[in-house]
């Protein structure tokens, strides 16, 4: 009797594709690692030499993965840009002057339009690292350095969609940016810059400067202040807590909410208490140059929902996790 063909749209038929694919893409990454090599260190040390910008080609698939390396270098400190090998034969050749390297992606090394570029490169004796699948290519031989990403199959089932492979490129390409950032020391600062306007930049650009309230804003109380008048300042304010301080601003500790169920459970009378009897004494607080998002990490890690902000002791500022998540940190 002939066995029953598995269901092409059975859950375990399409998860043992899945698993299959990324068990061989897994596997090609990981041999990466071996390969790596004097001439990986050879390629950062060219890319570091560079007073221009890492021009990176590729056609097809590899194309698309020589685009994201790109922006990938750029973003972490080494400049760079995509050059389509179809348009540079049209004009875009101008884009390589001799201060510049290029690095070429082509999974077989025999790219046509890829090649057609490396004469223009060699007359200007730009430096060219080729990532290529096939150290034996024509690519691999006219190169001053080649990155091997050869892989012994594709995860296609035909063995012929470039997935393996290209999988491998992207992960050589991120492999050279990360190696290039920690060699030019770049820090998280310098990537805020090039990402002003998204959620990272905000993470690592604003300080707590930036979104703390000031002045009238801030709930404050003398420590010899009744509960009762305490907890009417902090409602006012709407912080959730009330920052205690002495005559001259100086921080002696807080009140929030948790403070005053805390008081409630020993039935603290809140029109005879102080501030002081009641108050979280030392308290947590943050530097108004610090980094916002550090706020949020103090939070999280002492699990407070404000904090006061203290300069040389003394009260300048506050805010919550409502003024966090307007200014979009968290």
């Amino acid at each position: 009797m002939s066995a029953t063909p598995a269901d092409p749209l059975d859950s375990r038929t399409l998860l043992a594709a899945a698993r299959r694919a990324l068990g061989i893409e897994a596997q090609a990454v990981h041999a990466l690692q071996e390969r790596l090599d004097e001439r990986f260190a050879a390629a950062c040390r060219i890319c570091l030499a560079c007073t221009g910008r890492v021009v990176v080609t590729g056609i097809g698939k590899s194309g698309h993965i020589a685009r994201k390396i790109a922006a990938t270098l750029a973003s972490t400190g080494t400049p760079a840009l995509f050059l389509h090998p179809a348009d540079a034969g049209h004009g875009d050749l101008g884009m390589i002057t001799r201060a510049d390297v290029a690095l070429a992606l082509s999974n077989s090394g025999e790219s046509a339009e890829v090649l057609q570029l490396v004469p223009h490169v060699k007359r200007l004796g730009v430096p060219l690292i080729a990532m290529t699948g096939n150290p034996g290519s024509v690519l691999a031989r006219l190169a001053n350095v080649v990155l091997d990403v050869s892989v012994p199959e594709e995860a296609c089932p035909l063995n012929l969609a470039p997935t393996a492979s290209t999988t491998a490129s992207l992960a050589m390409g991120d492999a050279l940016a990360l190696a290039l950032l920690e060699a030019r020391g770049f820090t998280a600062q310098d990537f805020a810059r090039s990402h002003p306007g998204g959620v990272l930049g905000r993470r690592l650009l604003l300080r707590v400067a930036d979104i703390m309230r000031t002045g009238a804003d801030l709930p404050r109380v003398r420590p010899e202040m009744p509960l009762a008048e305490g907890l009417l300042q902090m409602s006012r304010k709407g912080l959730g807590m009330t920052i205690v301080v002495d005559d001259e601003d100086h921080v002696l500790g807080v009140f929030t909410d948790g403070d005053l169920r805390r008081s409630l459970d020993r039935r603290i009378d809140v029109h005879a208490a102080t501030m002081r009897e009641v108050m979280t004494s030392p308290c947590k607080s943050i530097a108004p140059r610090e980094l916002a998002a550090d706020g949020v990490h103090l939070m999280e890690m002492h699990r407070i929902t404000a904090l006061p902000v203290v300069e040389s002791g003394k009260l300048v500022g506050a805010f919550n996790v409502h003024d966090l998540l307007r200014a979009g940190v968290m």
